[in-house]
C-alpha cells in the first residue's frame, strides 16, 4: 500500500507537472489478478481497485494499518465498472453487475473479489474511510440508484448521477459515494465548480477510450492547475481544492467524499467568471 502525505495551497502552487502527478494522480488502479490500495492523508482515506480474471483476490491486512484485519476500525464502498463480479463478504455472497454498489462495514473480516469470466473481468473500484459504528452491509443496484439528470447538451453537460452511499441511501460513518454518466456530446462534470473545505474527494474516471483523455483541474480556484487523465485513473482532490473538467469525449466517473460533513449538498460554488 502506497501512503501519500498532505499537500498545502502553497505547497501545489510551485508543483511542476510531475510533482502534481505523483502527488494527486492514482495510476494503474486495474491490475489483472492485484489489489491496487494507496493511503491519502487527506482524511485518512484509502483509494484502490482490483480487476480478478484468472484468481480469487482478498482484501489484505496492510501492516500500516496497525489492525488484525483490513476493516476492523473503517468501511469500505466498492463499485463495478467493469463486467460481471462476485464480492464475498464474511460468507456472504454479493453478485454486481457493471455500476452496482456495494457499501461493506466497520467489522467485516474476510473480503474478495472474483469474476464471472475471465474474458469480460470486473473491475471493483474501492474507497475506505475510518469508521465509528458499525452500518449493515448492503448492496444497490444501479437501477435502485435513484437516477438524476443534470445539465444541458448546448452547455457540454448534461450527465446522469446515480448516489449510493449517503445521508438518504445507504448509510455509512462518515463516506459518501456514487457516480456520473455523461450524455452523447458532453464533456464538462462538476459545473458549476466547487469547493467544500469540511471533506474531501477522489475521482475515478472510467469509460474513457484509449485514445481519449481526461482534462481535470485541480488547485484553489483562483491558482487552478491540471491533471491529464486516462482511463481507469483516480485523482485524490484536496478539501480545499477544485475538481472538474472537461474530456475528449463522454465518459463516466466515479465520486467518492469523505470528512466532517456527510451531507451530499454541502458545496462552496464557485463562478466560472471567476475562476483563473
Amino acid at each position: 500500500m502506497e501512503i501519500r502525505f498532505q499537500a498545502s495551497p502553497k505547497e501545489v502552487k510551485g508543483m511542476s507537472t510531475e510533482e502534481l502527478r505523483s502527488n494527486f494522480l492514482v495510476q494503474q488502479v486495474m491490475k489483472a489478478d492485484e489489489i491496487t490500495l494507496v493511503y491519502s492523508h487527506f482524511d485518512r482515506v484509502i483509494v484502490g481497485g482490483v480487476k480478478p480474471i484468472k484468481e480469487k483476490v482478498s482484501l489484505p491486512n496492510e501492516a500500516e494499518l496497525r489492525a488484525e484485519y483490513f476493516l476492523e476500525r473503517r468501511e469500505l464502498g466498492i463499485i463495478n465498472v467493469g463486467g460481471a463480479g462476485v464480492l464475498e463478504a464474511d460468507g456472504v455472497v454479493y453478485e454486481l453487475n457493471k455500476l452496482d454498489a456495494v457499501y461493506l462495514g466497520k467489522g467485516t473480516k474476510e473480503v474478495s473479489f472474483a469474476s464471472r469470466s475471465a474474458t469480460d473481468p470486473a473491475s471493483f473500484f474501492l474507497m475506505s474511510t475510518t469508521a465509528h459504528h458499525t452500518y449493515p452491509n448492503r448492496k444497490m443496484t444501479k437501477e435502485e440508484a435513484s437516477p438524476v439528470n443534470l445539465g444541458d447538451q448546448a452547455t457540454a453537460n448534461k450527465r446522469t448521477i446515480y448516489k449510493y452511499i449517503h445521508q438518504d441511501g445507504i448509510q455509512s460513518c462518515q463516506l459518501v459515494m456514487g457516480l456520473t454518466v455523461l450524455a452523447d456530446g458532453s464533456v464538462w462534470n462538476s459545473v458549476p465548480p466547487h469547493t467544500h473545505t469540511r471533506r474531501m474527494e477522489v475521482y475515478f474516471y472510467f469509460d474513457v477510450p484509449e485514445q481519449h483523455r481526461i482534462f481535470h483541474l485541480m488547485g484553489e480556484p483562483q491558482e487552478t492547475r491540471h491533471i491529464v487523465m486516462a482511463n481507469h485513473e483516480a485523482v485524490i482532490s484536496p478539501p480545499w481544492s477544485v475538481h472538474c473538467g472537461p474530456g475528449s469525449t463522454n465518459y463516466g466517473f466515479i465520486w467518492a467524499m469523505a470528512g466532517e460533513n456527510y451531507t451530499f449538498t454541502d458545496m462552496d460554488p464557485v463562478a466560472i467568471g471567476d475562476m483563473k
